[in-house]
């Protein structure tokens, strides 16, 4: 009798996990054809025409072969096959997907460098089209635009000379004022920065140099040891302009100017405000200044 039920048995028992093994084996099937569809896309997106880097070429379905006696087929192939195929197509989808990010970052890195290198260039440009011109004339920013008749005041009385010389060859345009004015700021002379800058803010309220024209103002007080005032022109700078290129540089130096007035938990305040608007967009000089201001703040990690 053992010997008769034992052919029937074994026909009972092998089904069982071939069912299963069948039920495993389409799972993943579905699971690495969604795999191949998204390694398919990112691939389009990142190396155009690029697929053979990643993937054998797809080959037309061959005709199945004959089924085989289930005793001879291992029933753990099929699942160990396409988990392999699993685990390296998550692995290049990860890859890629990083590739993707890193690109998009030097992309904005790249773009934020190109708006800062603008707005220097635009920033220093004029004090190159005339230096010659405001360097004749240390007290008045307006008095070299007519040399032969600012010659003779100067003898008669040189303080009142610079008032009407201001008055009667104002410049006609903005950038030509911002031209007489600039020289002041790269031959350091700040008492002459000083007076420049407010002459152009007054005259030219206006002007897109008007943010340049206030940090200006706050280097050439802080220079001659007036935080206070300096703190208000860089405040100024900032809350009238947070955009413009010389906004960070304002907030250094505002936080400068707390720091002489021994206001330290304010600096620090103007050092978060800094880091939180501009973090991403600071120069290694800017994040240096920002650090120097920092430690004398004694600000908290």
């Amino acid at each position: 009798m053992r010997a008769l039920f034992a052919p029937l048995l074994l026909l009972i028992v092998l089904p069982a996990p071939l069912a299963a093994q069948a039920v495993d084996v389409g799972k993943l099937d579905k699971r690495v054809g969604k795999l191949e569809s998204e390694m398919r896309a990112v691939q389009r997106k990142v190396f155009p025409g690029g697929d053979t880097r990643f993937f054998a070429p797809e080959t037309p379905a061959e005709a199945p072969p004959p089924a085989p006696a289930a005793a001879a087929v291992p029933a753990s192939n099929p699942i160990t096959d396409l988990t392999a195929r699993v685990e390296s197509l998550e692995a290049s989808l990860k890859g890629l997907t990083g590739q993707i990010e890193a690109v998009e970052y030097k992309l904005r890195a790249l773009e934020d460098a190109q708006r800062r290198m603008k707005g220097d260039v635009e920033f220093r440009l004029t004090a190159l089209e005339k230096p010659a011109a405001p360097v004749a004339e240390p007290g008045d920013a307006a008095a070299p635009a007519q040399p032969g008749l600012a010659a003779p005041p100067p003898a008669a009385n040189p303080a009142a000379t610079p008032r009407p010389a201001a008055a009667t060859a104002r410049p006609a345009t903005a950038d030509a004022a911002w031209t007489l004015a600039y020289p002041k700021v790269t031959a350091r002379d700040w008492p002459g920065v000083e007076t420049a800058m407010t002459q152009f803010i007054a005259d030219w309220p206006k002007s897109t140099r008007v943010p340049q024209a206030r940090y200006w103002l706050g280097r050439s007080l802080a220079a001659r040891n007036q935080p206070a005032a300096a703190a208000k022109a860089f405040l100024e700078l900032y809350q009238t302009a947070p955009r413009a290129a010389a906004a960070p540089d304002a907030l250094i130096g505002l936080a400068s100017a707390l720091n002489a007035m021994a206001r330290a938990k304010d600096a620090c305040q103007v050092l978060g405000e800094l880091d939180q608007v501009y973090g991403a967009k600071l120069t290694d000089t800017q994040k240096a200044d920002a650090g120097r201001q920092r430690t004398r703040a004694k600000c908290p990690a």
